[in-house]
């Protein structure tokens, strides 16, 4: 089953929320509520939430009562506006709007006509991404040996794309071609992503694993006991830095110090070359009880008037980066040179 699809009418979706406790499908039918399923992560994961965006602005077209191309066009941009605005930092969101809106104004035809134009394309976006990430985790297998121990960041997996995923996906292929080979899994803090997500998902695969505690990366990597890291991007700058899941920079510090090869497994959708460097990437910071709501054995675990900052990505600088693996193949350093050829296919 797909992360999130189209369905009579409506946008239906993997509640991620409350896996792997139980596994439910929930669905929408207005544009706003796919935006707060964005926010409240329903469904996250850079490619997953771009298709869900696009799938957010067809139901939009669908919601207007307007008769006119005009008119639709009209509502069409105030819901892009609204859908882009629920989660900043992964550049896929805005991306597949965008490319929506495009097609809805290419439209010369009648009002229904351009609804019909603007869910076929939202529907192509989500076909792409299976495609594209079945095509990145061809090329990334191959920066897998047999017996490798792979420390793993966030979930990747087809959680968070529409299927496959990036950099599990990865994991994912190497397995399926027979390579025998461990995770350890970053707990992922403070949502909990790899303890919760990565590891349901491994389970289902039937792919050895183990979920670490996300600060006990450096001693698996001292140790010798790991030999690779794969990690997702929610955007990746045109010089290489990578925004993804906080912690990730510390893996990579981690990695960097102790000769270990760091990959991040980047869509193409994901590339803004328009950014020079990570800097520029907008940083969301989430609701501190993300924070201050962790439990243990059923108690909270923060002082009452405890307060908090929920800092939702951190910024890997690319002199921190092995390679990175696209769809078109995998860029080496120098990044600025060869990730742009990658990505325009130069």
């Amino acid at each position: 089953m797909r992360t999130v699809f189209w369905e009579e009418d409506k946008v239906k979706m993997i509640d991620q929320r409350i896996l792997p406790a139980r596994f439910e499908v929930v669905s929408f039918s207005d544009h706003k509520s796919v935006a707060q399923a964005i926010t409240d992560m329903v469904v996250r994961g850079a490619p997953a939430i771009g298709a869900t965006g696009a799938f957010g602005l067809a139901l939009a077209g669908y919601e207007s009562a307007s008769t006119s191309t005009g008119d639709l066009l009209a509502d069409l941009r105030v819901a892009a506006a609204t859908l882009k605005a629920a989660r900043p930092t992964a550049v896929n969101l805005a991306w597949a709007v965008d490319k929506v809106l495009r097609v809805a104004y290419s439209v010369n035809d009648s009002a229904d006509k351009l609804r019909s134009a603007v869910l076929s394309e939202a529907q192509r976006i989500a076909d792409e991404d299976v495609e594209i990430n079945k095509r990145m985790a061809e090329h990334g297998a191959t920066l897998i040996n047999d017996g490798d121990t792979i420390i793993h960041h966030c979930n990747t997996g087809a959680l968070a794309a529409v299927d496959w995923g990036t950099a599990l996906g990865v994991i994912h292929t190497a397995h399926e071609q027979g390579k025998k080979i461990h995770v350890l899994v970053d707990e992922t803090r403070p949502r909990l992503q790899g303890a919760r997500l990565t590891a349901w998902e491994l389970e289902q695969y039937g792919i050895s694993y183990e979920i670490i505690s996300d600060n006990t990366a450096g001693y698996f990597l001292k140790a010798g006991k790991a030999q690779k890291c794969f990690v997702g991007s929610d955007r990746t700058a045109a010089n290489g830095d990578v925004a993804n899941k906080i912690g990730t920079y510390m893996l990579a510090l981690a990695a960097h110090d102790n000769g270990i090869p760091f990959y991040p497994v980047v869509p193409t959708s994901t590339v803004d070359l328009s950014l020079t460097h990570g800097d520029q990437i907008p940083i969301e910071e989430r609701d501190p009880e993300e924070v201050l709501g962790l439990e243990f054995k059923g108690e909270r675990v923060t002082p009452k008037n405890a307060k908090a900052r929920n800092i939702a990505f951190d910024v890997t600088p690319n002199r921190l980066v092995t390679a990175i693996v696209t769809e078109n193949g995998i860029a080496y350093p120098p990044f600025e040179t060869n990730l742009r050829k990658v990505v325009l296919g130069e």
